[in-house]
């Protein structure tokens, strides 16, 4: 079975309804719960995608992590289960767009909605760390963004438990996104709480920027930038940055670990501070534009 039919009942509760999306990994369905009379996201791994034992466990792995964690910001996992061999997860349905779709669009994104974006993904990493799962991919394309501004962090595929063995991966092999990864990753370390700071750190850069901090020609590259080169400042594209702000991106992106953020509670309290004092996210304006009316 390739794909579901429309109309057709998934394990006796979700009725298929439309065919919404299809990734590298699963097919996407909308469906409505019978029982709970809920709109859910029916998200089923494609059969050429399932042959690979491994691709198998890291669709079970984000089924079973996803599934334990209930936070406003995180998208829900309801249900999990197998439809003629092929597992499903049974998501809450998001209506939205993903960050990435929302940058592409929009470029960069103002500074207050910047920072209401990231006081909730910080808030939603803190408490999967409070609960052991580090996420391993924060990115934009992992992150939606609802109509009325609300986020969730989605795609708990390679997530895995802090301080647990992670036999889905290679020790040779290194997962994420190199746009968002970690110096220490790069390097074969393991990941940390400090490595999903990291890349929110870049999601942040990217935010307020439109541009990933290092986009060289190869993936090897840019992984050996974030390992070797001074990370940018957000006034390289953003000149009346606050410098409150860009002391918050520095501080989540630190190479050494020592200076970094030790958890995301940390993050998210120095941008509370901020939002608390709406002038700070104004942005400062040169004099030729306060003299002129310049951009």
């Amino acid at each position: 079975m390739s794909t579901i039919k429309i109309g057709a009942l998934v394990d006796g509760r979700y009725r298929i309804e439309a065919r919404i999306g299809h990734g590298g990994m699963a097919e996407v369905y909308e469906a409505t719960d019978i029982i709970n009379k809920r709109k859910v996201a029916i998200k089923m791994i494609r059969e050429d995608v399932m042959r690979n034992p491994i691709n198998l466990r890291r669709f079970k792995n984000e089924a079973t992590i996803a599934s334990s964690l209930n936070h406003p910001n995180i998208v829900k996992v309801y249900n999990h289960g197998t439809i003629e061999g092929r597992p499903y997860i049974a998501n809450e349905f998001v209506r939205g767009q993903t960050m990435k779709d929302m940058l592409d669009f929009r470029g960069n994104i103002p500074l207050a909605e910047a920072v209401s974006y990231m006081l909730q993904l910080t808030s939603a990493l803190f408490y999967a760390h409070q609960h052991n799962i580090i996420h391993r991919d924060v990115k934009p394309q992992n992150i939606y963004v609802m109509p009325d501004g609300t986020i969730k962090l989605g795609d708990f595929g390679i997530a895995v438990a802090e301080g647990v063995d992670d036999d889905l991966t290679k020790t040779s092999e290194i997962v994420g996104s190199v746009h968002y990864l970690a110096p220490e990753i790069s390097q074969g370390k393991p990941a940390s709480i400090q490595s999903d700071i990291y890349a929110a750190g870049v999601t942040f850069y990217e935010l307020l920027t439109g541009h990933v901090p290092f986009d060289k020609d190869t993936p090897i590259n840019v992984a050996v930038a974030h390992i070797k080169d001074k990370f940018p400042m957000v006034k390289k594209y953003l000149p009346a940055c606050p410098k409150e702000i860009e002391k918050i991106v520095a501080s989540a992106t630190k190479k050494r670990l020592q200076e970094r953020y030790k958890g995301a509670d940390e993050f998210y309290d120095d941008l509370l501070e901020i939002s608390k004092n709406p002038l700070l996210l104004k942005e400062k304006k040169s004099w030729l534009s306060r003299v002129f009316g310049f951009k």
